[in-house]
């Protein structure tokens, strides 16, 4: 999962609804590992049975789905084919809509923008 905070520039993770989504999909059994670039601290004291890590590629290691959930400038700066290469599927979720669909697509991703149509390579 790629952001915490409640919006980009933050560490704020009040009512943040990244935290819900990851609390609801760790309640249903999978693992979820966030990265977030400022608000982790704060996101381990708000929901302390996630998991957490520093770098962003490593919170989509072996990943069936990336979720994009703040609009952090270094996630829409990620290159995908670096990404590609360590998920387990190559699909991402783009919560934000910020996300340069055409450049992940090209790059084999299967992309599914909110309020959008599953857009695959």
């Amino acid at each position: 999962m790629l952001g915490a905070a409640f919006k980009p520039d933050t560490d704020d993770v009040r009512d943040s609804p990244a935290l819900d989504v990851a609390r609801a999909i760790r309640a249903a059994g999978a693992v979820v590992r966030v990265h977030d670039p400022r608000a982790t601290y704060n996101a381990r004291r708000a929901c302390p049975d996630l998991d957490y890590v520093e770098e962003a590629i490593k919170a989509c290691e072996a990943a069936d789905v990336v979720l994009h959930l703040t609009e952090w400038s270094e996630y829409r700066d990620i290159d995908p084919a670096q990404l590609l290469s360590v998920v387990r599927t190559p699909c991402i979720l783009d919560g934000r809509n910020v996300l340069p669909l055409a450049e992940w697509q090209a790059a084999g991703w299967t992309v599914q923008a909110l309020g959008g149509a599953i857009r695959s390579a």
